[in-house]
């Protein structure tokens, strides 16, 4: 269990494959640095929807990028605070496609511990797919939770 810093974050939210949450991430770190403002930490999503029980063109997500810096929202760009909670975390190393056996560890975690989930985990991205292999790709879940 650790404790999270607040952040603020720049957002979009999407309905659809989440295969096609990737050019979304472009688009924010675009519209950052367009307005001056500096990204603060690893690009993040919330995969609100499980592909197992929810259709592909109906899959809910939101993604975005911590920043530092003032900022209003603009078109699909949210501005969103996130507020210092603690969560249970694990890392995931491998595929993207792969990270469900880590969902299921983590909350699997905190039922045995006596936690109660808060909302969906954020995934942080701690490495870039362009600049490693697939097979080293890190993703850390967070999952906000309290004690029951």
């Amino acid at each position: 269990m650790q404790k999270t810093e607040p952040m603020q974050a720049a957002v979009v939210g999407h309905v659809g494959p989440y295969s096609e949450v990737g050019k979304l991430y472009e688009e924010i770190a675009k519209w950052l640095i367009q307005k001056g403002l500096k990204i603060a930490g690893p690009p993040f999503g919330w995969f609100y929807d499980s592909p197992a029980e929810v259709s592909a063109h109906k899959l809910r997500s939101e993604v975005g990028f911590p920043f530092k810096g003032e900022a209003k929202p603009e078109g699909n760009i949210k501005i969103r605070k996130i507020p210092a909670q603690e969560v249970l975390y694990i890392i995931h190393k491998g595929p993207y496609r792969e990270v469900g056996s880590a969902y299921t560890a983590l909350f699997q975690h905190a039922q045995e511990k006596g936690y109660i989930p808060l909302m969906c985990p954020m995934e942080i991205y701690l490495n870039d797919p362009a600049m490693v292999q697939e097979t080293e790709l890190l993703t850390e879940l967070q999952l906000p939770i309290r004690k029951k």
